[in-house]
């Protein structure tokens, strides 16, 4: 404990790392304070009553990762979700587009041009989300009320503007995290969003506790202990890897000797990261979101009965759709060929395989066999919500965190952030979080 204090002490020390640790922490004000002023022209109350029925819709993932604007209807309601979309679009574009695939090889030429693509598409895409929140919010009602009084041709054009402005903000405020913050903006952004619902969850969970008298408090505590030690093996599992040994060959030009060391290829066992789950969940929120559009349809009901998200037959086809998700994923961000024709143009080669086709076999058979745990251990922490209301009894709110989408952000975009600020503190010869050495940057 005192290591940590000492180390947090250290990070002030150094008037770099403190500047950029000031600048991250107002720009995320910033961005808290834009999730908290609404559009002209919408009843904040009436809103409020009418997204009662939105939590376990797409709107409610949605809502998740802008933490809470989308239900509130501010003008970061978008948050950072249609950049992060157009990124996508454009990465997935890659495997199947060749002009995208040339430019994802030119080096930072090609990645500039890829970023203008990137900025043009979250326009288009914002824009297009803006037109739709109107035209959702116009249609809204609470008691027989409309939750936008007065939604004319003003409203719509009006709350498309500030709605795409509010993204290219964002997007900016993020860029403006990695270049003078501690680094990964956008995924700052997103993790403060998730966490901004922590301390309402945490409430309500204390108030079934101590007020209305649910369950004994030893039993909180127990449930609470449960609670750190998925976030433990979450951490464990996040920072697995697989290490492919490289050896490359010596080779002489001029005086000078090169290669003849020995590297490592790390293939980590969730290589997907989040990716499967959000995949899987919107296609699980679907049926309730059709739902919703349709609520006197008896057949739906039934149907959104059984993917409730207490119902077993929800954790089970969740579970799969994120197996399957995972492998998918995984194929497309990670190429095996790719890897062996780079290592073959450098001079290296795995010991005991052939450089080309057997050492691109090698690392997919590799790669196959270490992400089934991982699609396993991920479809496990997927579905742990469900477990934990069913068995537990933690209210929804808090449940979100007991695994999910939730947990794999905040853990991941934490171990990110930790790195940043460890490399800071060790370029200064000071000591880490962790003297084992179980974050990446000390690894490296």
């Amino acid at each position: 404990m005192a290591n940590i204090v000492q180390t947090f002490q250290n990070m002030f020390k150094i008037e770099e790392l403190r500047n950029r640790i000031i600048t991250t922490l107002l720009i995320l004000l910033v961005v808290r304070l834009g999730a908290q002023i609404t559009i002209p022209g919408v009843d904040v109350a009436l809103l409020h009553a009418a997204n009662q029925s939105s939590a376990n819709s797409l709107f409610g993932l949605f809502d998740l990762f802008v933490g809470g604007a989308f239900s509130k209807a501010a003008i970061f309601a978008l948050g950072i979700m249609p950049y992060i979309t157009a990124s996508i679009i454009l990465q997935l574009g890659g495997v199947v587009i060749p002009e995208l695939q040339k430019m994802q090889k030119e080096g930072e030429e090609g990645r500039r041009k890829i970023n203008q693509w990137t900025r043009i598409l979250t326009v288009l895409i914002s824009a297009l989300n803006g037109w739709g929140v109107a035209v959702r919010m116009a249609n809204m009602e609470a008691n027989g009320i409309s939750v936008v009084p007065d939604h004319g041709m003003l409203f719509f054009i009006t709350t498309i503007i500030l709605l795409t402005a509010g993204v290219m903000v964002m997007m900016w405020l993020g860029e403006r995290i990695t270049e003078y913050g501690v680094g990964n903006g956008i995924s700052l952004i997103i993790m403060v969003g998730i966490i901004a619902r922590l301390p309402g969850a945490f409430f309500q969970e204390m108030n079934q506790v101590f007020t209305l008298g649910d369950r004994p408090w030893i039993l909180e505590i127990v449930i609470l202990v449960f609670m750190v030690g998925i976030v433990a093996s979450v951490i464990f599992v996040t920072q697995g890897a697989r290490k492919i040994p490289v050896q490359y060959a010596k080779r002489q030009v001029g005086r000078k000797v090169y290669g003849g060391t020995t590297q490592y290829i790390p293939l980590r066992v969730n290589t997907a990261g989040v990716m499967p789950i959000i995949f899987a969940q919107a296609l699980m929120f679907i049926p309730n979101t059709i739902y919703g559009f349709f609520p006197e349809s008896t057949w739906l009901y039934s149907v959104v009965s059984l993917f409730s998200q207490r119902s077993f037959f929800y954790a089970f086809v969740y579970g799969g759709m994120v197996v399957l998700f995972t492998y998918f994923y995984t194929a497309i961000v990670f190429n095996p060929r790719e890897i062996a024709d780079n290592m073959k143009k450098q001079g290296g080669f795995i010991p005991g395989i052939r450089p080309g086709n057997q050492t691109a076999e090698y690392i997919d058979s590799v790669l196959t066999r270490i992400t089934l745990p991982g699609s396993l251990f991920l479809a496990l922490v997927a579905v742990m919500p469900t477990f934990a209301m069913n068995f537990l009894g933690v209210s929804a709110g808090f449940a979100s965190f007991f695994g999910g989408t939730s947990l794999l952000i905040i853990v991941g975009v934490a171990l990110d952030t930790l790195q940043q600020i460890e490399s800071y503190l060790m370029m200064r010869h000071y000591d880490g979080f962790m003297k084992s050495g179980k974050l990446r940057g000390r690894v490296s």
